[in-house]
């Protein structure tokens, strides 16, 4: 696909890359005012932030050297939007697009303006990164003693220690001046931030604190602020539904009733991260402050007509004004789409679901990776009934909850160093590298900040990955078994592409020891995918999975699809909250459903639970039509 550098008239601008757009999401491409784009399960929003980067800089609407902001609240949905953006238009407008993490974001104006804080809020610049625990915040919360203006050690005590950061630490834009007369919360909170930020030798922050600190800044600067609006005349924020007050506010400091054109996608029907201090409601203030229009979206691409139909059921009972959402896809399966299997016996369940995994994937022709198993939590339980009846069967069963060291499974994927691991040692060991060497140049030159018409600079580049390939496969002729092996490998790779550039690409990695832990991670995992592999091939493919089923928590499956998804569980054993936070586990229930593309199978075993608690789930899916089979 040519990509065109020449500026096009906006009249005559057309998608990128695919066929078409619904009316509603070309009118949101095309827009120039602020947004709110109401974006249900299949919808394309991640496409449709895409086609607007592209309308936004083919078109020349977002103008040189002006740029796109677009803040995402996870790294892989950050990543996925840049790599989209990339494909669809040329590299020297491709370079115009930042796609960050709000962390990344706001610890980026921390490290680069953070001297321009007030003395009393300025961190160390060495200072290290955690989270605020709840056995830390306990144990900082009673080494406190008020004055007896502000109250006893009794009242900081009765604060609650579980929702500490949230309600008091963040919970508003810090003040320049103290509180005159605080609660004892409130005196908590700005003791809890000076220990934290002069009591020792270096400051400590959680990514919250860093976000409020970046507001602060801001705030009593204007200079930074007023840079930031010429920098940026497009702010797209990505996930909507998951931003926290932290978030919200930084934003709204930095482009409200600003010129920058604002574009906010999500949908709070998805709306699981409120135990991460997500807002209960981002999209009413940000409609109400910017003056956004709502906008829904209402084609669906991923699900099969009949899933969209159920879908629409569960949908309404989260939100009963939502919209109607028309499937796009094609039902491909014989059967029904949705079932719930009720077994006599745990053992029961894993023989039989591995019985329908191996059964579907010669039927339909599909690979492992087109299932997947969701569990509400402790993946670990179910992997260990579920992945010996798979394997009798041949087929592999990943638990990607599962920590490698100090990292999850399902997180190391998403690391750029995983990432520039894998894409460096597959053009490395590959005899025709084809696409993968000209992808793994441009991260390697993306790393080390080459201009895309710097033809010399690049061409070095080039040489250089082809003398690292010609010699690796002579160093390393098959893939490591052992710990020092991997090593060699991991600093062979982390040499090439300069380990100062990958700090300077992933922030996290300038903090605390972060890199190191995923350095080990890498390290362990390359070894345990290479200890049963024919060849490099067989163990790069392990690493990343490519020929196992998944098996995940819902959290981790947000924004993933499958062919079929297979839930693990619906009792009140695993879903224990649902009487305490019905809204928010609904959700949840909604987000495991849409992940699927043509079947859903829901799994019920009264060796781990009763379905008491959570009847209006079941109640829900029986007035969609869906059956629950008896199974033995």
């Amino acid at each position: 696909m040519a990509l065109p550098i020449r500026r096009i008239d906006p009249a005559h601008w057309q998608p990128v890359g695919i066929d078409a757009l619904e009316d509603n999401a070309i009118d949101v491409v095309q827009s120039t005012n602020n947004r709110s784009v109401i974006a249900g399960p299949g919808s394309g929003k991640t496409e449709l932030l895409a086609q607007r980067a592209c309308y936004l800089l083919q078109c020349g609407i977002a103008p040189i050297p002006q740029r796109i902001l677009a803040i995402s609240y996870k790294r892989d949905a950050a990543a996925n939007l840049a790599t989209r953006v990339r494909a669809r238009v040329h590299p020297e407008l491709g370079h115009r697009f930042d796609s960050l993490t709000f962390d990344a974001f706001s610890k980026g104006l921390l490290d680069r303006f953070g001297q321009a804080l007030p003395k009393e809020w300025r961190p160390t610049q060495n200072y290290e990164i955690t989270n605020a625990t709840f056995t830390v915040v306990q144990n900082t919360l009673e080494l406190l003693s008020p004055p007896a203006a502000v109250g006893t050690k009794r009242d900081i005590i009765a604060i609650s220690v579980k929702t500490f950061e949230k309600d008091h630490l963040v919970a508003a834009p810090l003040a320049l001046t103290p509180l005159g007369s605080p609660s004892p919360a409130q005196w908590a909170a700005r003791e809890f931030w000076q220990n934290w930020l002069h009591g020792g030798s270096h400051s400590v922050l959680t990514f919250a604190m860093i976000g409020r600190l970046a507001e602060l800044l801001v705030r009593t600067n204007p200079m930074v602020r007023d840079a930031l609006h010429l920098t940026y005349s497009h702010l797209f924020m990505d996930e909507f539904q998951d931003t926290t007050q932290v978030q919200y506010d930084l934003a709204k400091t930095i482009f409200w009733q600003s010129e920058t054109v604002v574009t906010a996608v999500g949908d709070h029907k998805q709306q699981i991260m409120r135990w991460a201090m997500a807002m209960d409601d981002p999209f009413t203030p940000f409609e109400t402050e910017f003056g956004a229009i709502r906008t829904p979206l209402f084609n669906n691409y991923r699900s099969s007509p009949d899933l969209v139909r159920i879908q629409d059921v569960l949908a309404k009972a989260l939100d009963g004004g939502s919209s109607t959402p028309i499937s796009k896809a094609e039902g491909t399966i014989v059967g029904n789409s949705c079932e719930v299997w009720d077994f006599s016996s745990v053992a029961t369940e894993a023989t039989l679901l591995a019985d329908f995994v191996a059964r579907e994937m010669i039927q339909y022709s599909l690979q492992p990776r087109d299932f997947a198993f969701l569990v509400r939590m402790k993946a670990v339980d179910y992997f260990t009934t579920l992945q010996p009846a798979l394997a009798a069967r041949g087929i592999l069963l990943r638990n990607e909850a599962a920590h490698i060291g100090k990292v999850a499974l399902q997180e190391l994927f998403s690391e750029l160093l995983s990432e520039t691991l894998i894409t460096v040692l597959r053009v490395a060991t590959s005899e025709t590298a084809g696409r993968c060497w000209s992808e793994c140049l441009d991260a390697i030159c993306s790393l080390r900040g080459l201009a895309v018409d710097d033809d010399d600079r690049r061409h070095m580049a080039g040489k250089a990955l082809e003398h690292f390939s010609d010699d690796f496969v002579t160093r390393f002729p098959t893939p490591p078994t052992d710990e020092n092996r991997a090593e060699e490998i991991l600093a062979s790779v982390i040499d090439l592409v300069g380990r100062a550039n990958l700090l300077t690409a992933s922030p996290a990695y300038r903090q605390g020891d972060w890199f190191a832990r995923v350095c080990d991670a890498a390290r362990m995992h390359l070894v345990a995918s290479s200890r049963s592999a024919a060849g490099w091939k067989q163990a790069l493919d392990t690493y990343e999975g490519l020929h196992a089923v998944p098996l995940m928590t819902v959290h981790k499956s947000k924004g993933l699809e499958y062919h079929t998804v297979i839930f693990v569980g619906l009792d009140d054993g695993a879903w224990f909250n649902f009487r305490h936070q019905s809204q928010e586990e609904m959700s949840g229930f909604f987000v495991a459903f849409t992940r699927a593309k043509q079947r859903v199978i829901f799994t019920y075993c009264a060796g781990r639970g009763r379905r008491q608690q959570i009847a209006p789930l079941y109640a829900l899916l029986k007035s969609a039509g869906v059956q629950t089979i008896k199974k033995s």
